[in-house]
């Protein structure tokens, strides 16, 4: 009998999203430029001279700097170690085509599944057109989600966020399931802070290397925020209890992923995992293990990982000690002002990837299964003829039990120590991912639908409309005001307020017909009543 999905389930079926991940160029070769094209951008990094573009391939338009070696190429004896230096270059590297995905863990490939690579450490850097060097603009850097298994930053563009909202914009691959992700006890030993979640250790490369390099795009490195959605915001969770991450950025977003839901492996679970995966990859003796691993073919770690998925970053550590929920409950974490929220109907993606078609007999058969005594008050409290549908019943169950009350502790325990402002995106006619649309189901306000609104995003299925792109408009400000001053005020749109640490939460409700605040949330999604139920595994 099918229980319920649990949080770790449900990020793992959006792998199963074959069609979601655009596809990505070769990355730009280092190589002295002819002198054409004089009116397009320059920036002068430490590892060289980069040559941009705009958008639409000259000088106009935000400038985009694409394909930026961010660290040496993870490839050979380097697999499976901290990511290094960036090697540098002579002449002028053209900057105009994005980079390959790194390799993709999920069962399922890009559209074109060849544009993937081991030599993926890259990141993509968008600035208003009349951004110079020094000019000191706020600076974003994301990360992606994808259950930390699939995904590329190069599906995030950041043009219309940089040019409406005068920030710079950095969108970054890196290491994906088990080579970003393994706690093999031979690898952490070679590491100095004993780790092997090398896909964080990537993230804080990014992060330090834009510290270092922004000012020549116009960034301001003293005010960095860092912001991701589903695993990229498990890796937010993981950069503000990390010791070593602390003074890399000065604001954090967190979208659909809260720290309390999303809880590391510790080091004893990772190291289990991976030696399950060994084992699978064929490197059975744990003293050949490292090398072994590192001389594998890239297809035969992934056909491992399909029966040994990865679990993200471990806790227990030099570079995590302390799972992030741990850490920011007891207040010893990267204290810097937050933005954090989910969308209306999270789970609907998940529900209608795995179960469309579910019958009235088969929801009230996994809920009696997955929550034991409290069974018959799941029921009696989401019943089916209050939602229309056993597809939407279990989603309304899934959403609250996981993301949407999750979301709203996390939000208390950062709202007693910083400032912090919650948001629920609700467009009840939002596009859904392209390629997951089930006939017949509403999908609007599931997992994912808010990234349309953020980024320069291909993946929708249809277009927004004029109504949804003023919504997006409206979102971009918030969001490019919060990465300015840490407080997302902007004139002419409603006021956003801090929320407090209390059950009633003030949460910023983002609509296309109206924008309003409001402290209904909790009773919105039943938290009070989710909080009495056991912790879910995931």
């Amino acid at each position: 009998m099918r229980r319920p999905p649990t949080a770790r389930s449900l990020l793992a079926a959006a792998c199963a999203l074959a069609a979601l991940l655009a596809p990505a160029l070769p990355a730009a070769a280092a190589t002295a430029a002819a002198s054409g094209g004089s009116a397009r951008p320059q920036a002068t990094v430490a590892q060289g001279v980069l040559r941009g573009q705009g958008h639409d391939g000259t000088g106009a338009g935000a400038q985009e700097f694409l394909g930026v070696p961010y660290a040496a190429p993870p490839v050979g004896e380097a697999r499976l170690r901290a990511p290094q230096q960036p090697r540098p270059w002579t002449g002028v590297r053209e900057a105009v085509r994005q980079a390959p995905a790194c390799l993709q863990f999920s069962p399922f490939g890009l559209r074109d599944p060849q544009a993937v690579s081991e030599d993926c450490l890259y990141l993509d850097v968008y600035r208003p057109r009349t951004a110079r060097a020094g000019a000191r603009l706020p600076v974003i850097v994301w990360l992606h989600g994808g259950a930390y298994s699939q995904g590329t930053g190069t599906q995030f563009g950041g043009r219309t966020m940089a040019d409406l909202t005068g920030s710079v914009v950095v969108s970054i691959n890196y290491r994906l399931g088990q080579l970003g992700y393994l706690g093999l006890p031979e690898l952490a030993g070679e590491d100095p802070q004993r780790s092997g979640s090398f896909g964080l250790m990537d993230q804080m490369a990014a992060l330090r290397w834009t510290r270092e390099n922004i000012a020549a795009f116009g960034g301001n490195p003293g005010n960095v925020t860092v912001s991701g959605q589903s695993a990229g915001s498990g890796s937010v969770c993981a950069l503000l209890a990390a010791p070593s991450a602390a003074g890399l950025f000065h604001r954090a977003v967190l979208q659909s992923g809260p720290c309390t839901l999303l809880r590391p492996p510790d080091g004893a679970q990772a190291a289990s995992q991976a030696r399950a995966f060994a084992a699978a990859a064929g490197c059975t003796d744990p003293a050949a293990a490292a090398g072994c691993l590192r001389a594998a073919p890239g297809a035969a770690l992934i056909e491992a990982a399909r029966t040994v998925p990865t679990s993200g970053p471990a806790s227990g550590d030099g570079l995590l000690p302390v799972d992030p929920a741990t850490a920011i409950g007891s207040g010893h974490w990267n204290k810097v002002p937050v933005l954090i929220g989910s969308t209306r109907s999270e789970a609907r993606l998940f529900v209608a990837l795995t179960q469309p078609y579910l019958t009235q007999e088969q929801y009230t058969a996994q809920v009696l299964a997955g929550y034991g005594a409290a069974g018959p008050e799941v029921l009696a409290r989401y019943p089916v003829s209050a939602y229309g549908s056993p597809y939407l019943a279990l989603s309304a169950v899934t959403t609250d039990s996981t993301f949407a009350c999750q979301t709203a502790w996390t939000a208390q325990l950062f709202a007693s120590q910083v400032p912090t402002y919650f948001y629920e995106f609700d467009d009840p006619d939002s596009p859904t991912l392209a390629g997951a649309q089930v006939p017949g189901l509403d999908e609007s306000n599931a997992h994912s639908a808010e990234l349309a609104y953020l980024h320069d995003f291909t993946m929708g299925d249809r277009p927004l409309t004029a109504e949804q792109v003023a919504l997006a408009t409206r979102m971009k400000r918030y969001w490019g005001a919060f990465a300015r001053y840490g407080v997302p005020a902007v004139p002419g749109q409603t006021a956003w307020p801090a929320t407090g640490a209390g059950a009633a939460a003030t949460v910023l409700t983002l609509g296309p017909a109206a924008t309003r605040t409001g402290t209904s949330f909790g009773s919105d999604h039943q938290c009070a009543f989710w909080r009495t139920q056991p912790p879910r595994p995931v």
